[in-house]
């Protein structure tokens, strides 16, 4: 996607932060904003009735930059690779997300409780509409596909780049919800407003509305691997006000810190990892536009930049390993984080052997944010995705809710009564039926199967509908996959069922090689491998089918869309 050019708003993105001294930890500094909340953490004061994001954390650490009391760190640290960047202070920040708050409710007429879809890549001005929709009251989509989107959220308002534009314009006249268009462009296009002009001469004067903690604040489309995407609602609570609670679970940041996120803004992560989460602390969000996530851009930005933590789906760090990483020396890296699907154990002990640094697993939905991990200090255990994080209760339940002693397979769920955790997404909106369908008894249920061991750690099997059952056996996707990818040959891997007259169904992987492997003899590789899957794990598990492909059929955020895999081998498409 095009990007304008920087200086058609030099006048505001070549700000440069004031000189700054700094006395102090950076940790206790965390807590001028983090203790606030000292006393809702142990029960001893109830949840605040009214809370925003912007007001009530970001403005606070402005406050805090003013006073010299944090690193001169910046909040928000953007390149594009082709070397220009931006960075933005707390305060910088502050004033322009003022400046387009007031461009939204001014110019666009826009009001509190009105909904915006925003289709951006990763370019500041992203992050700048998603703080000033929290200052405005307004709330959030971030989605792909336009018409189906506009058309299931109403939404009143569309920001998008010029890409995108023509598309939208196409399908426009089928949304009546439909407005406002704002274009991110140095350019103009007929019916369409310029972002920039929006705000550009804009007050930075205004008074964030006052917002209930259950209020909206983002919408965002499931990624999931089947069905319709639903449209999954979240509140100033359930992103925002959660982390204050959580006692820095997962990912333990101070004001000196920088994280990076590789997660498409798309993607609820991208909210968690580059928006609530880190600005809790006061930590500096790092983002690279990464029109292509590409293995030699991630390790030269790694090596370039004094980035912290890096946070990434196993498509990443499955790419990684396989580069000559002798090459790349790290900056400042020292914790690493993946999520959105399982990470093969083989892909970790790569990485862990040729970095010195673990990968750290995250677990969770677009529905309830971070459910398990493994935090800083947690003892890993390769193939385990960690344990339940506070503020949430996770069991492995059968069909009836009940639920399942240490070691038995069942459904992860999250309890979700008497009192409905606050991470929670509202619902499925104008989807009650879909809403219900996630409880049964007092538990949430993810739809998701998996174990817990006798330390509580969970280990993910496989969703409830990718679950191959041969011969009477039930066999999981990951373990198969797992065992594939440890193979030199494979790249990656997907394992689905596939229709068999004597079994009923059998187990088929999806291979893609690794381009340092060249063999012309396929029909004596797919041997090869599968005598490698039943020396690895249980014999009946191995892939009785294997088809060699380019490239695998992923979901935007890089989770393998195993269903149409399955439904190509089921005749189903």
């Amino acid at each position: 996607m095009k990007l304008f050019k920087l200086q058609t708003l030099k006048s505001l993105w070549t700000l440069k932060p004031p000189h700054r001294t700094f006395h102090g930890h950076p940790r206790l500094l965390a807590s001028d904003v983090y203790s606030q909340y000292k006393s809702v953490r142990r029960g001893e004061q109830e949840i605040p009735k009214y809370f925003n994001f912007a007001s009530d954390v970001l403005d606070k650490w402005s406050e805090i930059e003013k006073a010299g009391k944090r690193p001169s760190n910046p909040a928000l640290w953007w390149v594009n690779g082709e070397g220009e960047e931006v960075k933005w202070s707390f305060e910088e920040l502050g004033f322009l997300s003022r400046k387009v708050a007031n461009g939204l409710t001014k110019v666009c007429g826009l009001q509190k409780g009105d909904r915006i879809l925003v289709i951006l890549p990763r370019i500041p001005e992203w992050w700048l509409v998603v703080v000033a929709c929290m200052r405005a009251g307004t709330s959030q989509l971030s989605a792909k596909d336009m018409l189906y989107r506009l058309q299931a959220s109403k939404a009143k308002c569309i920001i998008t780049d010029d890409t995108l534009a023509p598309a939208v314009d196409s399908v426009a006249s089928q949304c009546q919800s439909l407005k406002t268009k704002l274009m991110v462009s140095k350019g103009r296009r007929e019916g369409w407003l310029n972002f920039t002009h929006l705000y550009k001469h804009q007050s930075a004067d205004h008074s964030c509305v006052k917002t209930r903690i259950q209020d909206s604040v983002s919408f965002y489309f499931t990624s999931g691997t089947t069905g319709s995407p639903k449209m999954t609602e979240h509140s100033q609570g359930s992103l925002g006000f959660r982390p204050l609670l959580s006692e820095r679970y997962w990912l333990d940041l101070t004001p000196s810190d920088m994280i990076w996120s590789t997660a498409d803004t798309g993607w609820v992560l991208a909210s968690l990892t580059s928006v609530f989460d880190p600005w809790v602390f006061g930590s500096c969000i790092f983002i690279h536009k990464l029109p292509r996530i590409e293995s030699a851009t991630i390790l030269n930005t790694l090596c370039r930049f004094p980035i912290d933590v890096l946070v990434g789906a196993p498509t990443l760090f499955r790419m990684l390993v396989q580069s000559d990483l002798s090459n790349y020396k790290f900056m400042n890296l020292k914790h690493c984080m993946s999520g959105g699907e399982p990470l093969n154990p083989e892909v970790m002990e790569q990485w862990k052997s040729k970095t010195g640094l673990d990968i750290h697993e995250i677990y969770g939905q677009t529905e309830t944010g971070i459910i398990c991990c493994v935090s800083k200090g947690m003892k890993i255990k390769p193939g385990s995705m960690g344990k339940a994080v506070p503020l949430y209760d996770v069991q492995i339940i059968d069909k009836n809710a009940n639920i399942l002693p240490p070691g038995q397979q069942g459904e992860i769920a999250v309890r979700s009564k008497p009192v409905r955790p606050l991470g929670f997404f509202a619902g499925y909106v104008d989807n009650p039926k879909k809403t219900a369908e996630t409880e049964r008894g007092d538990f949430y249920v993810t739809g998701d199967r998996g174990t817990m061991d006798e330390d509580g750690y969970f280990q993910y099997i496989g969703r409830d509908d990718d679950i191959i059952i041969s011969s009477g056996y039930r066999i999981g996707p990951f373990e198969v996959e797992s065992a594939l990818i440890e193979h030199p040959a494979v790249a990656e891997t997907a394992v689905v069922s596939s229709p068999d007259p004597l079994r009923g169904e059998v187990v088929k992987a999806f291979v893609v090689l690794s381009p340092t492997f060249s063999s012309s003899d396929l029909e004596s590789l797919a041997c090869d491998l599968q005598e490698h899957v039943k020396k690895t794990t249980a014999p009946y598990k191995y892939p009785r089918k294997v088809e060699f492909v380019q490239e695998l059929p992923k979901t935007n955020t890089g989770k393998i869309k195993r269903h149409e895999l399955r439904n190509k081998e089921w005749g189903r498409m």
